[in-house]
C-alpha cells in the first residue's frame, strides 16, 4: 500500500503553540521521534517520500542495527506498515514544533518554517497546482 503525498503543502496545526519554526528538544534518554524526524528531513530536504521518513524514523527510534536490516529490511518494513498509523499530518513538527511540510511532485518532503517567506507563499496559493492541507490539531476543537 502506497500512501505519501505529492504537490501537497501541510500547514501548521491551528493550535501550534510556536510562532516560529523550532528545533525538537531531545529526551533524556534518547532521541525523540520529532527530533529524528526533524534532523532527517532538515539534513536532507526532498529526500524523504512519507512512508520512507515513517520507517526511517522508526529505525532509528528503535535503534535497529545495520546488520539487521542489510539482512531482514525488507521483512522489517513489511511487518511496520502492517499496523495502522498516523499520516505526518499527525506528526509532532506541524503540531507543536511549527514546521510546515512540503511534499514535491515525487512525494518527497522538505519542512517549511512557519515565519517564512515560502510558507506564506505555499499557505497563500502562489504555488500552481499545490493541494494545502492543514495539520491536524493538538487537541479537540472546542
Amino acid at each position: 500500500m502506497e500512501w505519501n503525498y505529492y504537490d501537497t503543502f501541510i500547514t501548521v496545526s491551528k493550535d501550534c503553540p510556536v510562532e516560529r519554526g523550532m528545533i525538537p528538544p531531545e529526551k533524556k534518554n534518547g532521541r525523540s521521534k520529532p527530533s529524528i524526524e526533524y534532523d532527517l528531513v532538515f539534513n536532507h530536504p526532498y529526500t524523504y517520500t512519507q512512508e520512507d521518513l515513517l520507517f526511517e524514523t522508526y529505525v532509528q527510534h528503535k535503534g535497529i542495527p545495520e546488520e539487521e536490516l542489510l539482512s531482514r529490511g525488507s521483512d522489517i518494513r513489511a511487518e511496520f506498515f502492517k499496523k495502522p498509523m498516523a499520516c505526518l499530518r499527525a506528526s509532532m513538527l506541524p503540531k507543536k514544533y511549527g514546521w510546515g511540510l512540503h511534499f514535491d511532485s515525487e512525494g518527497k518532503v522538505a519542512l517549511v518554517a512557519r515565519e517564512s517567506a515560502e510558507y506564506d507563499s505555499f499557505l497563500n496559493g502562489d504555488v500552481e497546482d499545490l493541494k494545502v492541507l492543514a495539520a491536524m490539531r493538538n487537541s479537540k476543537a472546542k
